[in-house]
C-alpha cells in the first residue's frame, strides 16, 4: 500500500531567519582571517599549510552537496538495501583514490595549486586547457546544481519563490568567500561538517523512530522485492554501482575541488587526511540514504513523483518544525560548503591554468591575479544564479564532464609516471575518448553485430584499466598490470555481448579503454624521454611575499647569518 505525505511549510519569517543565521555566522567566522596574510597563493591554496583536521573537513564536507543524500535516499527508495551502499561507498572511494596518486602529484609539483599546472609544466597549454575545461564546466554545473537544490528547497519548505532561494544562496556563499577565497572555504568547511554530523545523528534515527521503530521497519521488507531485500543485487550493482564504481577515479582525477586541498594540505597530513574523509564522507551519506529505505519500507509515495521530495518528505511528516528547521541548515550547509569549494576552485583555474600559465606570460602581477580570481567569483556566482533560475536540465552536460574526466584518467596519471607520453598523445587520447564516449552513450551506432563488439572489446580494455590504475596505485606497477589483465580478460569472458545492453556503464568503460589505447600506442612511438624534474622548476608560487618574510626574519639566526636581504628580495 502506498502512503501519500505532504510537506510542512515553515513561515517566511522563520526561514529568513534560519538563512541570516547560517549565513550571518558564516561571515562572521570569516572574519577571524586575518587578512594581512592574504596573497595569490593563499587565496588558491593556502600556502600549502592546511591541517589534517581542518583538511579532513574541509574534503569531507565539500564532498557531501545536497544531491549526495537526496540522490542516496533515492537510491535507498529505487534499489532497496543495496541503494545506500552503492552509492556512499563509491562515493567515499572517489576520496581514497586520490591519495596515492596525490603523493606523486605532490612530490613532482610541491607549490602547484591545480593539477593543470602540472600538466602544463608537463605538456603544455593544450593537454591543460583540456583539463581547465573539464574542471570549469563541473564546477560551473556543480554550482548551479546546488543553487537550484537551495531554490527547491526554499520553495518546497516555505512560501518564498525558488528564484528566492537560489538569489540568497548564491550572496550568502559569495559574501562569505569573496575576500578569503580558498582559506575562507576551508575554515568554514570545519563548522559546516560538524553542523552537518550533529544534525544527521539527530534526524537519521529521529525519523526512524517517529515511524515507528526498527520493528516497523523489518515488517516492511515484506513490501519489497526480492532484489531490493539483497545486498548483492544484480540489479543495484549494474545500474547504480558498477557506474559509480567506474567514476571513482575519474571525479578523483577530474575534480579540482578534490585536488585543491590535495595541493593545500600539509604533505605530511595528505593520508590521514583523505582516509579520514573517506570514512567521514561514507558514513553520513549512507545513513541519509537510510531515510530512502525507510521510506520504502512504509509504502511512501514521492511527493509529485520526484525522488529528491523523500528526505523533506519523511522530515516534514514525522518531525516537529525545529527538526524541520534542523534539516533546513542541513541542506543549506551541505550545498554551502560545495558552493564555495566550487567558487574556490573556478577562481583558482582561472588565476592559474588561464591567466597565469597563458595569458600572463610569465610576467604574473599577483595583485592582478588575485582581483581575476575575485572577478571570477562574482561571474560564477552571476551564472550559476542565472542558470539555476531557468531550471536547465543538466544531464547532457554532466554526461560530457564524466566523459572528459573518464578520458583523461589515464593521460593525467601515465603522464606523472611514464616519460614517453607527448602532449600529442595525451590530446588525442582524450579526443577520441570523448568521441567514442559520445557514440556509445547516445547510441549513434547501433551497439549491434560487429559494432557492439569493437565497442565491448574497448570497455573490457576500460575495465582493466581502472582496476588495474587502483592497484598500481596502492600496491606498485606489477601488481596493477596483473590485476589490470585479468579484469580485462574476465570482463571478456562473462560479459561479451551482454555489456552491450547496460549503455552507461558501457558508454563509461569505453572513456578509459579507448583513451588508454591511443595514449600508449602513440607513446610508444614517441623516442624521447621527459626529465620529471623540470614540472617543480616550472611550476612555482605566485606571490613570495610570504616566503620573503620568513627569510628574512630567519637570517638574524647563526645558520643563516649569510643571507643577503637584497638578493632574497631581488629573487623573489
Amino acid at each position: 500500500m502506498e502512503t501519500s505525505l505532504e510537506l510542512y511549510q515553515l513561515s517566511t519569517t522563520t526561514v529568513l531567519l534560519l538563512l541570516a543565521a547560517f549565513y550571518g555566522g558564516t561571515y562572521f567566522l570569516t572574519t577571524f582571517i586575518k587578512k594581512d596574510q592574504e596573497d595569490t597563493d593563499a587565496f588558491m591554496v593556502s600556502n600549502q599549510r592546511i591541517g589534517f583536521g581542518m583538511g579532513a573537513a574541509s574534503m569531507t564536507a565539500t564532498w557531501i552537496w545536497a544531491a549526495s543524500f537526496y540522490a542516496a535516499a533515492t537510491s535507498g527508495y529505487t534499489y532497496g538495501v543495496s541503494g545506500p551502499l552503492h552509492y556512499g561507498l563509491w562515493g567515499a572511494l572517489m576520496i581514497l583514490f586520490i591519495y596515492p596518486f596525490g603523493r606523486r602529484f605532490r612530490a613532482l609539483a610541491p607549490k602547484a595549486h591545480t593539477l593543470g599546472e602540472l600538466i602544463h609544466a608537463r605538456h603544455g597549454s593544450s593537454s591543460q586547457l583540456i583539463l581547465a575545461f573539464s574542471n570549469l564546466l563541473g564546477s560551473i554545473i556543480s554550482l548551479m546544481v546546488n543553487f537550484t537544490a537551495a531554490g527547491a528547497l526554499v520553495a518546497v519548505l516555505s512560501p518564498l519563490s525558488f528564484q528566492t532561494g537560489i538569489a540568497i544562496a548564491g550572496v550568502g556563499v559569495l559574501s562569505y568567500t569573496l575576500w578569503s577565497g580558498f582559506r575562507a572555504s576551508v575554515f568554514t568547511d570545519f563548522a559546516q561538517l560538524v553542523a552537518l554530523m550533529g544534525i544527521s545523528i539527530v534526524i537519521i534515527p529521529a525519523v526512524l523512530f517517529a515511524m515507528g521503530g526498527p520493528s516497523v521497519m523489518l515488517e516492511g521488507f515484506n513490501n519489497m522485492t526480492l532484489e531490493q531485500t539483497s545486498l548483492f543485487s544484480m540489479d543495484a550493482i549494474l545500474n547504480q554501482g558498477a557506474p559509480f564504481f567506474i567514476a571513482v577515479l575519474a571525479y578523483a582525477i577530474g575534480n579540482q575541488t578534490i585536488s585543491q586541498r590535495l595541493f593545500a594540505v600539509n604533505k605530511n597530513h595528505i593520508k590521514s587526511t583523505f582516509l579520514t574523509a573517506t570514512l567521514g564522507y561514507g558514513a553520513i551519506v549512507i545513513g541519509l540514504g537510510m531515510i530512502g529505505l525507510m521510506a520504502l519500507t512504509l509504502g511512501v509515495e514521492p511527493l509529485n513523483g520526484e525522488g529528491n521530495n523523500l528526505i523533506p518528505q519523511m522530515v516534514s511528516t514525522y518531525l516537529s518544525p525545529v527538526f524541520i528547521g534542523l534539516f533546513f541548515i542541513l541542506v543549506i550547509g551541505s550545498l554551502s560548503s560545495t558552493a564555495d569549494s566550487d567558487l574556490s576552485a573556478l577562481s583558482a583555474i582561472v588565476m592559474a591554468d588561464v591567466y597565469g600559465k597563458n595569458l600572463a606570460k610569465g610576467k604574473v602581477d599577483p595583485k592582478r591575479m588575485l582581483f581575476i580570481g575575485r572577478m571570477t567569483m562574482v561571474a560564477a556566482t552571476m551564472i550559476g544564479i542565472i542558470l539555476a533560475s531557468y531550471s536547465f536540465d543538466i544531464l547532457v552536460m554532466l554526461v560530457f564532464v564524466g566523459a572528459l574526466w573518464g578520458a583523461i584518467v589515464f593521460p593525467v596519471i601515465a603522464s606523472c609516471y611514464w616519460d614517453r607520453i607527448t602532449n600529442a598523445a595525451f590530446t588525442s587520447a582524450v579526443l577520441t575518448g570523448l568521441a567514442l564516449f559520445c557514440i556509445s552513450r547516445f547510441e549513434l551506432l547501433s551497439m549491434t553485430g560487429f559494432t557492439g563488439l569493437l565497442f565491448e572489446l574497448l570497455a573490457f580494455i576500460g575495465a582493466g584499466v581502472v582496476i588495474g590504475l587502483m592497484a598500481f596505485g596502492f600496491f606498485g606497477k606489477w601488481a596493477g598490470f596483473v590485476a589490470g589483465t585479468i579484469a580485462a580478460l574476465a570482463m571478456t569472458y562473462f560479459a561479451t555481448g551482454f555489456l552491450r545492453e547496460y549503455t552507461v556503464l558501457l558508454s563509461s568503460l569505453v572513456a578509459y579503454g579507448s583513451s588508454t589505447l591511443v595514449c600508449v600506442v602513440m607513446s610508444l612511438l614517441n623516442k624521447e624521454r621527459f626529465d620529471f624534474d623540470l614540472i617543480a622548476q616550472r611550476v612555482g608560487h605566485y606571490d613570495n611575499r610570504n616566503e620573503l618574510a620568513e627569510a628574512l626574519k630567519n637570517k638574524k639566526s647563526p645558520g643563516n647569518a649569510g643571507l643577503n636581504p637584497a638578493r632574497l628580495a631581488k629573487e623573489s
